[in-house]
């Protein structure tokens, strides 16, 4: 059976003009990715980059749904139901 995320109703924001970190740059750290935090727009670094701030922004505020701002690429993460989704 094919599991289905339950949180795309929670999505609030689904574009940005953000090409940065912005808990890296606050810093002066370095990232490999960027996602998106749908909810509030937040971008923060994936969890190849060292710092890992966009899984942290899940932790500290519990907005589940995250998509890559990478070029090319358009997939959406719930960290919650922990899988990949249509938004």
């Amino acid at each position: 059976m094919k599991r289905e995320c339950t949180h795309l109703d929670q999505i609030k924001i689904t574009e940005t003009d953000k090409h940065v970190c912005e808990d890296c740059v606050k810093t002066g750290d370095t990232w490999v990715h960027l996602r998106l935090c749908l909810t509030c727009g937040h971008v923060g670094c994936c969890d190849s980059s060292k710092n890992r701030h966009a899984t942290g922004h899940f932790r500290a505020v519990g907005h589940p749904l995250v998509r890559s701002i990478e070029p090319g690429e358009s997939w959406v993460w719930c960290y919650k139901d922990e899988l990949y989704c249509e938004e």
